[in-house]
């Protein structure tokens, strides 16, 4: 599948093996409806199950007319840019520019689910999480909020929202480990659940896990993926797939580098190793997309030890986001979709945001 125009300028700086978004129609001038953006698995060999559909009833929309951006913007070397002023952006939806008025940029807080993997992939490795999340508490602002969800064969809010640090630790101190991974429920249960009132903050998911469901839940990605862009939520995800790999690769390499005798003895594990490797790596690149659509991040570290400074990087990014508000000149609440780009007046920066949003509907 060919990538429309649109998606090309979203993603020239990400590579993909494989498209995973739908195609999308071009841009007409007669600001035409906007197809909704999918997510799709690579095709498997397999028979696959239907892909559910999203009822009216999972919509959450703009109740206003006012649409607020949450704007990333790094350097050439990846440093924050946090002096920017109004008269440094240009926001486009659907191709067309779109005037900001002297208030565009404000001071906006941040609602913030962290949520874990809590399976076998994650499970011995708990106390880091724990950890890290303790210490991306005490970068935000007091104003800032938390809740957060464990999820395995169960997905379980274990704190609601709260702005008390406290409450957080003792929460956390109730995350067990479990079996298999609800990922796709647990997404959708912080979509529609934890962002479902018109609150005036940014939102975001910051989660850590692997992201191979187990198929066990009742959404799949795509699903999953356009609930978080109907509530308006950035994605970052703490990737362990870097880790699980080096420990297959290591497996893999020991067992084919013996003897046939004994490589033929092991095949039935070989074959498991290289199917893990295969389905990580198509993991990283469902990861990578959704990350990226919803205008979060993908982290990928290499080691548990090193999850401190990944979600101390997460909270110094929240930190220095800007909110950027714009009116939007296409008037006509149908509930669709539309497209948004952000750019920086200087070209060395580089803005980062979500593709865009739905629009309210009578």
């Amino acid at each position: 599948m060919v990538f429309s125009r649109l998606i090309l300028l979203f993603f020239t700086s990400v590579v993909f093996g494989l498209p995973l978004f739908a195609q999308l129609s071009s841009f007409s001038a007669n600001a035409q409806r906007q197809p909704i953006p999918k997510l799709r698995r690579k095709p498997e060999p397999e028979v696959r199950k239907p892909e559910q559909e999203v009822s009216p009833g999972d919509v959450i929309s703009v109740s206003t007319t006012e649409v607020m951006l949450p704007v990333t913007v790094r350097d050439i070397n990846g440093g924050f840019v946090s002096q920017l002023t109004r008269d440094d952006f240009r926001v486009f939806e659907d191709g067309r520019q779109q005037p900001l008025s002297d208030l565009a940029l404000r001071q906006v807080p941040v609602d913030v689910v962290l949520m874990v993997d809590a399976s076998s992939s994650v499970a011995n490795n708990l106390d880091d999480f724990r950890r890290a999340a303790e210490g991306f508490a005490t970068r935000l602002a007091p104003e800032d909020r938390i809740s957060l969800i464990k999820f395995d064969d169960r997905v379980e809010l274990l704190q609601d929202w709260t702005k008390s640090r406290f409450q957080l630790r003792r929460a956390l101190a109730r995350v067990e480990p479990g079996m298999f991974t609800r990922f796709n429920d647990a997404l959708m249960l912080a979509a529609r659940e934890q962002f479902n009132s018109d609150t005036k903050s940014r939102r975001a998911v910051i989660v850590l896990t692997d992201g191979i469901d187990s198929g066990r839940g009742a959404t799949n990605l795509e699903t999953a993926f356009q609930a978080l862009l109907r509530a308006q939520v950035a994605v970052y995800v703490v990737s362990n797939t870097e880790i699980s790999r080096a420990t297959k690769r290591a497996e893999l390499d020991s067992l084919v580098s013996g003897s046939d005798a004994i490589a033929r003895f092991n095949q039935l594990r070989v074959d498991d190793l290289r199917e893990g490797l295969r389905v990580l790596d198509q993991s990283e690149q469902n990861l990578a997309q959704l990350t990226a659509a919803t205008g979060g991040r993908l982290y990928k570290p290499t080691t548990f030890n090193a999850l401190d400074s990944v979600y101390a990087e997460v909270a110094d990014e929240l930190r220095h986001q800007y909110g950027l508000y714009y009116t939007p000149l296409n008037k006509v609440r149908d509930g669709g979709f539309r497209r948004v780009r952000v750019e920086t007046v200087n070209p060395a920066y580089k803005s980062q945001t979500r593709i865009g949003y739905f629009a309210p509907k009578n």
